[in-house]
């Protein structure tokens, strides 16, 4: 169905379009200054270090749901090979084979367009067959280094895991700022945990994909007005699914990534960060999340790291 008012006059309110200028191509990612950097820093105490990335692997997250978005598929091209002659030093070599958003990643934002548009008006069909994302592509992001702060709405509502049907709103937003005991503010990466993966990590693909708690429509305003720089979650689908409006398929996506400029990441494994922080009282760290310069990526796989 077409997009409706309501959709649009949020669209109306985020929309980053021209905020820093006709050519930008990394949009909020613009909001971690040097300054920003430079804070994130100060939140190193305890040096704790916590891996937030999913293992790659072929039986990974991916159920077939989507078409193409296959698990890793690991092949060894070479094992052992003397390459300059008997007695010399042997190599192993391996390839890879997966779709770049099939664990854990970024949404690039080119990933998804509404209306003919990507983020800051470019046209959709700058997407290609042959050379993927001529504008926008995931290897325009700034190396991707800030403040991180978790907002662990599951345990701000008391439960180890959100129900399936759960979107959560501005007021879940609210109460895990609260319970993280800092003001999300610019520049920022907000990881919100709904303790979705639980699923997968104990070997339920089906129930991790679906139905899934996530996103509201109502939340893309609660970062715009704090100026997020970015945001990711534990879920295969990022924002609630099936939608909370019927019929209305991934408004969340197309608001962050094309309204507003925002990379938005999936599949984020935030299970031991939410101990780290409870156990360390504290919800700020730093974070480094860079994506793989993939050139004309529409998305990217990432290994982030909180950094207490």
């Amino acid at each position: 169905m077409p997009l409706p008012e309501e959709f649009h006059d949020i669209a109306r309110r985020v929309n980053n379009w021209g905020r820093w200028g006709p050519d930008d191509e990394i949009g909020t990612l613009n909001l971690i200054t040097p300054d920003v950097v430079r804070a994130a820093a100060t939140t190193v105490r305890s040096g704790r270090r916590v891996p937030l990335a999913l293992p790659l692997r072929q039986d990974g997250v991916q159920t077939g749901v989507i078409p193409g978005r296959v698990n890793p598929l690991h092949t060894m091209v070479a094992i052992n090979q003397e390459l300059f002659g008997p007695g010399t030093v042997a190599t192993s070599d391996d390839t890879v084979t997966m779709g770049l958003q099939a664990a854990t990643h970024w949404d690039g934002l080119a990933h998804v367009s509404h209306s003919g548009r990507l983020y800051n008006g470019r046209p959709a069909d700058t997407v290609t067959a042959h050379r993927g994302a001529t504008v926008l592509g995931i290897e325009k992001a700034t190396p991707l280094v800030s403040r991180g702060v978790l907002l662990d709405v599951a345990r701000a509502r008391g439960t180890d895991r959100l129900p399936g049907g759960h979107a959560v709103t501005p007021e879940d937003l609210d109460a895990a700022e609260e319970l993280a005991g800092t003001a999300v503010r610019p520049g920022d990466v907000v990881l919100v945990r709904t303790g979705q993966l639980r699923h997968y990590l104990a070997g339920d693909r089906e129930a991790y994909a679906f139905p899934s708690p996530g996103l509201s429509l109502r939340t893309p305003e609660w970062f715009h007005a704090r100026g997020v720089a970015a945001v990711a979650n534990d879920t295969l689908t990022f924002e609630i699914f099936p939608p909370e409006v019927d019929g209305l398929w991934m408004p969340v996506h197309a608001l962050h990534l094309v309204e507003m400029g925002m990379l938005q990441g999936q599949n984020w494994n935030l299970e031991e960060l939410s101990t780290a922080c409870a156990e360390e009282g504290r919800h700020a760290f730093l974070l480094s999340a860079v994506a793989e310069p993939f050139v004309g990526g529409t998305g990217s796989p990432v290994a982030p790291v909180a950094v207490l």
